[in-house]
């Protein structure tokens, strides 16, 4: 288990209701995709280590968890802004998009 945080820290943390606009792939990785994933108010670039687990035409359009106020990351000169929530099995066999369970408005906050 990880280590606790505060309620003040829970608070920190800026999760809305994506959805998935387009797929790219990024020349040279095998593991990563770029997605552009609207968030109600704006549109945001964000790379993702899913391409093992899902094909292209899978994620286009799926509504999806976005961490949005992440620090924003260089990965293979494609500037991310945001990390994508997934479970993944312990023996990452298996990683699945966390989505809402109903349909419900892009940049919706988790709470």
């Amino acid at each position: 288990m990880s280590e606790t945080i505060t309620f003040s820290d829970w608070e920190k943390l800026d999760l809305r209701v994506g959805k998935i606009l387009k797929v790219e792939d990024i020349e040279g990785a095998d593991k990563l995709y770029k997605l552009e994933v609207d968030i109600g108010d704006e549109k945001r670039t964000v790379c993702a280590g899913i391409k093992k687990y899902y094909k292209k035409e899978e994620l286009q359009g799926k509504k999806c968890v976005l961490f949005v106020n992440l620090e924003p990351r260089v990965m293979r000169g494609i500037k991310s802004e945001g990390m994508i929530l997934a479970a993944e099995s312990d023996d990452k066999s298996k990683v699945i998009l966390i989505e809402p369970e109903k349909d419900i408005e892009v940049g919706s906050r988790i709470r």
